[in-house]
């Protein structure tokens, strides 16, 4: 039996190279007879998962989702600094700057007018197609919000829930971050410079619309989404401010200082928790406690992470969300000594088994670690971290593999297969993990 050091190392060691098998998977092809089309990677695309499902019954994750590619890509510099990958990291970074370039040439007003997207569609398939009207309004920066892409860099044909706005800041605060870490080629770090100031551009211009949710299910402004945009824009004014460009930093350092008050507004102080979302309608939500408040403070990184994750108003979120699961999910009843509670996103959450998540669980050991730091107790909140991981192990089979979920009654894996932002997570967490380095 494997010690509990020795099996992070491992798991660690697993997750590296199954991450990776989600980034530029230029030999995978993906069929969707339904659609009348066949989508062949390129380089630069990560897909969200690469198992060729087709909700059969796990899902079609063979996506270029905006929010879990710029996680990859920014857990992929911690794989770089740490020595785990090297020069092909550059590659990797070049060619998902490239691709993500090569989007904002996409126009679905060109699709629409071509008359075989619609012909090739099976009949059964087309109550599933975006309207055209959704569709010729996709282009310029637009698409930027648009969610996901097929990952040969065509427009996703499909309803799905959009706009959203938390994929450009998350891509120009890993952007930005890798531009701190490793030196690239001219041509490459000029496309890397007008990627982030595309995307700090458009999160100026868009972080008051509101858009849907980390979870793509409800529409209005949300924590997480507001929290990341705070992050992007701050970072970004740093950024312009020693390129010399002094008026737009303090243009856009005064707009990331306002989405930062914004934050306050999400403080429930009579429950004791930070909500996740502030619906357009007015009408509170039943998914005010969620784990994006985690996971948002673990993604901001930088000043405003650090004060996130020290937030006692994050801590108590994390309390009440503990409490939640502890008591909802089956699986966590009569844990042993030195588990925490396998964690999930909401209280009723439906999609699949409704269960626990990796990423839910991981996030919460991370946010643990990063609490500990500079902290008189800092040993308990290692311990702390360390029971969510202990759970996380628990429920990982002896091979490594990490999906989306865990099911909340009997803890079998459910969902996505090889989540590359399972693996993400898992990463991003053992490295906040005091010592890991």
């Amino acid at each position: 039996m494997e010690s509990f050091e020795e099996w992070v190392k491992g798991e660690y060691r697993y997750a590296a190279g199954a991450m990776l098998r989600s980034v530029s998977p230029i030999d995978l092809v993906k069929s969707r007879p339904g659609f009348g089309h066949e989508i062949r990677a390129v380089r630069g695309a990560i897909v969200a998962s690469p198992v060729l499902a087709s909700w059969d019954p796990d899902p079609d994750y063979f996506f270029h989702w905006y929010r879990d590619s710029a996680v990859v890509i920014d857990v992929l510099g911690l794989l770089f600094e740490n020595g785990t990958i090297g020069a092909e990291a550059l590659t990797h970074v070049a060619d998902f700057v490239r691709f993500t370039l090569g989007l904002r040439k996409v126009d679905g007003r060109e699709l629409v007018t071509r008359a075989s997207w619609r012909s090739n569609v099976a009949a059964e398939f087309l109550k599933y197609l975006r309207t055209e009207a959704e569709l010729t309004a996709c282009h310029g920066e637009l698409i930027a919000a648009d969610t996901r892409v097929n990952p040969d860099g065509t427009l996703d044909i499909s309803k799905w829930c959009r706009p959203q706005h938390d994929g450009p800041p998350l891509r120009a605060l890993a952007l930005l971050r890798w531009t701190q870490r490793a030196k690239f080629d001219a041509d490459v770090a000029a496309d890397i410079a007008e990627l982030i100031r595309a995307d700090v551009d458009f999160t100026r211009a868009h972080w008051r619309e509101p858009s849907f949710d980390i979870w793509e299910e409800e529409t209005g402004q949300h924590f997480y989404t507001l929290c990341v945009s705070a992050a992007a824009l701050l970072a970004g004014a740093d950024w312009l401010a020693a390129l010399g460009q002094s008026d737009e930093a303090r243009a856009c350092r005064a707009e990331g200082e306002t989405v930062r008050r914004k934050l306050e507004e999400f403080w429930l102080p009579e429950e004791g928790y930070v909500r996740s979302r502030l619906p357009v309608s007015g009408v509170r939500s039943t998914k005010e406690l969620d784990i994006s408040v985690v996971l948002a403070a673990i993604h901001a990184g930088g000043v405003l992470g650090e004060q996130l994750t020290h937030d006692p108003r994050i801590l108590a979120t994390l309390e009440r969300l503990e409490s939640l699961f502890d008591a909802a999910y089956p699986i966590n009843r009569g844990r042993p000594s030195g588990r925490g509670p396998a964690m999930g996103r909401y209280a009723g959450d439906a999609y699949f088994s409704g269960g626990a998540w990796y990423i839910a669980t991981l996030g919460a050991a991370e946010l643990c670690f990063r609490a500990a730091v500079g902290r008189k107790d800092a040993n308990a909140w290692v311990e702390k971290g360390d029971a969510f991981l202990a759970t996380v192990r628990a429920f990982t089979p002896p091979g490594g593999e990490l999906s989306e979920q865990f099911d909340q009654r009997t803890g079998a894996q459910t969902s996505a297969k090889h989540l590359a932002w399972s693996y993400a997570a898992f990463i991003s967490c053992v490295t906040a993990r005091p010592g890991a380095r």
